[in-house]
């Protein structure tokens, strides 16, 4: 099956005729240096107000009425200009933020702001830049791809770290570095797949001497090695090149491997052809020989190139997870795609046919790259994996940076992982995932506070005491005024969070929701919030919302509007979930239904001077926190580990 004596070809193996034909054309296309360039990416008001201090134990404090500009973005308009993002020369989704702004000046960071951003309980390396989990003999493998060299992309190299809870972290020597003339630009994303007899596989895409996308196979060297330190590199690698008619950088990222019977398992790579996002699909018996099936899995128009795709099971009537090979009458199958051309990551419910090869959606409307997303903000790469300990399906994430590649490099690291979350089917609406984080967050939960019945009046705002507010975990129960809702004839029909005023567009039904990473005077701060419209046929369609309009001071980070729509059925409440974590916010709508990722900057608001808020400035409706809590977090623990 594995050859050891000779994991290290000697000679170079040459690429089919095909693929070296097309690599030729594509020289003669473009003949731009493949150089990285240092880029510095770019992208308030103040009110003086009284405020009244909620503490645990008060019930309510009086209104302060939101002025109509309180919330207002006062950001000037800025000009684009057009650049080079790093990792597109190189065959791969843009790695450095965009947009450039010509007149914005780079922010004068101090080492006091950086040091802050660094997060305290979300995994990242010690430094530099990151981006196939696996569970085995008592230990979550998280293997991630890092940068030994610098905080910017390039040089991918796969890290390794440990853990027992998800939480706290062991980082070990690297597993792979870019050594064989088939990875030698990269060793990119791959996935694990645990085979029968209990051995390991990883299959990985390599970016070869010529950047060419092939995909490898490596195995561990001892498999009775619970940390599986050693990785052994296939001697005939590369096991699989573009086929006909497919860019020899565009075919990347195989799945974990699907089990159909006959002793045939199934991989799936995402491609395009032209703008059209593809899946291809690959039988094999032993890993090391591969069958390219007839068709594609799956093809959206205009949805580009489907990178980090993935294929799974979900239950439609258990909230447990299933191994990647399950398949039945109560099973959906989600195919998920991260969209290259856009950076964000797609997902869709649907049927999986062995017998077809191919994938079908519930909801043509719904489909991969022009439905539901993950999650509404910075969230992608994403990639699932079962976890067998504990019979659940975990989704992760790389969580990239929206500041410059200058502060990147002064502050010595770039980018982090999304905690870790569980992923099932909502049996409510049977129309979409629930994510929520997984149950071991909670471990790091220390003291609380309690508020019961906060009323916020329409166009008011209520601080809250709460201490230190840079890491927390905050749920929240919400009642809107239903004789406003009754009354309200026709409220904000073409609503948009993203093409919205943020939290300073008032409306009948809202925005309300709470501040975080807010300053005492509000010169920084970050809105999530829910927004109700409602149609003259009286439906009311309810949206969830970020604001990093005015998050920051610098001039030189994003500052967005994100969200979407969240189903909320007849009976429920608002109901809402943020972790707040130095630089990063992670927030949870109607359990999961709608998520939204945020990178953050503060200036102002940072370490003792970070406060929180509870805000309605909705115009006619008065809204009622029936439930708040809120924990102080620990850190998570990251150590080498004592080999």
């Amino acid at each position: 099956f594995l050859d050891l004596e000779n994991e290290y070809p000697s000679s170079y193996t040459p690429l089919p005729d095909h693929v070296v034909q097309q690599q030729e054309t594509d020289q003669k296309k473009s003949h731009t240096p493949k150089k990285g360039i240092l880029l510095t990416v770019s992208f308030f008001l103040f009110v003086a107000l009284v405020l009244i201090v909620i503490g645990p134990d008060q019930r309510s404090a009086g209104p302060i009425v939101i002025e109509e500009d309180l919330l207002s973005n006062s950001s000037s308009s800025e000009k684009l200009r057009p650049y080079t993002p790093r990792g597109v020369s190189e065959g791969v989704s843009e790695k450095s933020f965009r947009p450039l702004f010509s007149d914005a000046k780079s922010f004068p960071w101090s080492n006091t702001m950086l040091s802050w951003q660094r997060t305290g309980y979300h995994f990242q390396p010690e430094q530099n830049w990151i981006n196939g989990p696996l569970f085995y003999k008592g230990w979550y493998h998280l293997f991630y791809q890092y940068n030994p060299d610098s905080a910017v992309w390039g040089n991918i190299t796969w890290a390794h770290a440990v853990s027992k809870d998800l939480m706290n972290w062991f980082h070990l020597p690297w597993a792979m570095v870019p050594d064989h003339w088939y990875d030698i630009n990269g060793v990119w994303t791959g996935s694990a797949t645990f085979l029968p007899d209990g051995s390991i596989v990883m299959i990985y895409t390599g970016s070869t001497n010529e950047s060419v996308q092939v995909q490898n196979v490596a195995f561990p060297a001892n498999l009775s090695d619970p940390l599986l330190l050693n990785w052994v590199k296939y001697s005939g690698n590369p096991v699989l090149v573009p086929p006909p008619g497919i860019g020899i950088k565009d075919f990347r990222d195989p799945t974990t491997a699907l089990y159909v019977g006959g002793n045939k398992w199934r991989i799936v790579i995402g491609s395009k052809v032209s703008t059209t996002g593809i899946a291809l699909v690959y039988e094999t018996a032993d890993f090391l020989d591969y069958k390219l099936l007839d068709g594609v899995l799956h093809q959206v128009p205009t949805t580009g190139m489907w990178e980090c795709v993935d294929l799974y099971p979900v239950s439609t009537t258990a909230k447990n997870g299933l191994d990647t090979s399950v398949s039945g009458p109560e099973v959906k199958h989600v195919l998920k795609a991260s969209l290259d051309d856009n950076k964000k990551d797609f997902y869709a419910l649907g049927t999986y046919d062995v017998a077809s090869n191919t994938w079908t959606p519930d909801d043509p409307e719904l489909d991969v790259g022009i439905g539901i997303r993950y999650d509404y903000g910075k969230y992608y790469a994403s990639k699932t994996f079962y976890d067998q300990n504990k019979q659940r399906r975990i989704l992760w994430s790389w969580i990239g940076e929206t500041d410059s590649e200058n502060a990147d490099i002064l502050k010595d690291w770039s980018g982090l992982m999304g905690i870790p979350r569980v992923v099932t089917f909502d049996t409510e609406t049977k129309t979409n995932l629930l994510q929520w984080p997984v149950e071991e967050v909670e471990s790091l939960r220390q003291s609380s506070k309690k508020f019961d019945r906060v009323e916020l009046e329409a166009g008011s705002i209520v601080p809250l005491d709460v201490g230190t507010a840079t890491q927390l975990d905050i749920t929240a129960d919400i009642e809107i005024d239903g004789q406003a809702l009754e009354r309200t004839i026709e409220a904000d029909v073409l609503y948009n969070c993203s093409t919205s005023n943020g939290a300073a567009g008032r409306g009948a039904l809202g925005p309300f929701g709470l501040l975080v990473f807010a300053d005492e005077s509000r010169s920084e701060q970050t809105a999530i919030y829910f927004y109700i419209a409602k149609g003259t046929d009286g439906h009311f369609k309810t949206f969830f919302c970020t604001d990093e309009s005015r998050s920051s001071k610098a001039s030189d980070v994003g500052k967005q509007v994100y969200g979407s729509i969240v189903p909320v059925l007849d009976g429920e409440k608002y109901t809402l979930r943020i972790l707040v974590d130095h630089s990063i916010t992670e927030a949870f709508a109607q359990g999961g239904r709608t998520c939204i990722t945020s990178r953050i900057y503060p200036t102002e608001a940072i370490y003792g001077a970070a406060r929180l808020f509870l805000f309605n400035n909705a115009t006619q409706a008065n809204v009622t926190v029936t439930s708040l809590k809120i924990w102080q977090m620990s850190s998570a623990s990251f150590q080498h580990y004592p080999l």
